[in-house]
């Protein structure tokens, strides 16, 4: 079991990390959008198309959620939604020529930040914040397929 003191430090830096990255703001990213609609953009672009309910479960959000949030983002100009040749019942959420320039900028905004942040390092502390960081993300979401599986049981 982990000692509480490296359990308070790694949640104290998981809270500062937050409020670095601006995602205590209104809207985040130098964007006009809340953090849920910029990961949005930002899965999309990466992912390329994909479903509503697929959308919620990537991002871990409601459903009534993410249908408030793809109106938004498709009356905004950011989204498209076409029929799923595969599902006629289904709508494949796409990037818009306007959602691509949204991504670029994200992305821009995004290195800039990382990028800001990695200069005062020297290369092996870099390395070993890439480590870290995926493996602690990589554990985050062990943790929570296992209470999720526990919770179901």
């Amino acid at each position: 079991m982990a000692e509480l003191s490296l359990i308070d430090d790694i949640r104290s830096a998981s809270r500062l990390m937050v409020r670095e990255l601006g995602f205590m703001d209104a809207t985040v990213a130098e964007s006009n959008y809340p953090p849920s609609a910029v990961h949005t953009i930002l899965e999309i672009g990466i992912r390329g198309p994909l479903t509503s309910g697929e959308l919620g479960a990537f991002l871990h959000l409601e459903k009534s959620s993410v249908s408030r949030l793809v109106r938004k983002l498709v009356d905004c100009g950011e989204l498209r939604e076409t029929p799923d040749e595969s599902d006629a019942r289904s709508k494949l959420l796409s990037l818009t020529a306007k959602g691509r320039r949204t991504l670029e900028a994200l992305h821009a905004f995004g290195r800039r930040q990382v990028r800001g942040a990695l200069a005062a390092l020297s290369e092996a502390e870099r390395r070993t914040v890439r480590e870290g960081m995926m493996l602690y993300a990589r554990a985050l979401r062990q943790s929570r397929i296992a209470d999720e599986a526990e919770a179901a049981a």
